[in-house]
């Protein structure tokens, strides 16, 4: 059975890898800023099943697509990606000695033979305990680059996993797959993840 990730995150890759899974790779290029939404649940699963769908139109035969998208919230305010270095500091700022949520929406299509398909989504979030970092430690980080393409301006599987404190929930979704929901989703679609090994 093909196992394709609509995505290019090497994170994401890299989780189902360490998992014994190798995926196909094929970004989806969809468009996540015609998506809005203030509640975080359904933004990343609608972002994540749009990404998904695109691919899927691409596809042929039997297959199991995922998408996945992630977005970090705290005190209900949605953040995405920092826009600029400048962005990313103030979004420390405002995120040292707080408790965020990430939450991670999981897509998943299962292609049949025939053109049939069946589509699973759901989403996982994890509380990330944030440290109370100082400035001269916020202004190193950035300067390093790393938090400019994470939503939550942070990698846990990073440098910036000195500044989390601790975490309630599942850490695979803090990187942007929560391998335990991936399992039980394959489950539901009646496949077994120890399949793709």
């Amino acid at each position: 059975m093909r196992f394709i990730l609509a995505s290019q995150s090497p994170a994401r890759r890299r989780l189902l890898q360490q998992a014994g899974i190798e995926p196909e790779c094929i970004p989806s290029g969809f468009d996540e800023d015609s998506i809005q939404s203030r509640n975080p649940a359904n933004l990343v699963e609608t972002l994540a099943l749009n990404k998904v769908q695109v691919v899927a139109r691409k596809v042929n035969g039997p297959a199991i697509l995922l998408g996945c998208d992630s977005i970090l919230a705290i005190n209900g305010e949605i953040h995405g990606k920092p826009t600029s270095h400048q962005d990313a500091i103030d979004r420390w700022h405002y995120m040292r000695g707080r408790v965020g949520e990430i939450y991670t929406g999981h897509a998943l299509i299962q292609l049949h033979r025939g053109g049939t398909s069946r589509e699973l989504v759901r989403c996982g979030m994890t509380q990330v305990h944030f440290a109370q970092v100082t400035d001269a430690q916020i202004r190193a980080y950035v300067a390093t680059g790393e938090p400019m393409d994470c939503a939550g301006c942070f990698t846990l599987e990073g440098k910036g996993s000195i500044f989390v404190e601790k975490i309630q929930g599942c850490h695979t979704n803090v990187i942007g797959l929560s391998m335990p929901l991936l399992r039980q989703m394959l489950l539901e679609l009646d496949e077994d993840i120890t399949q793709l090994w």
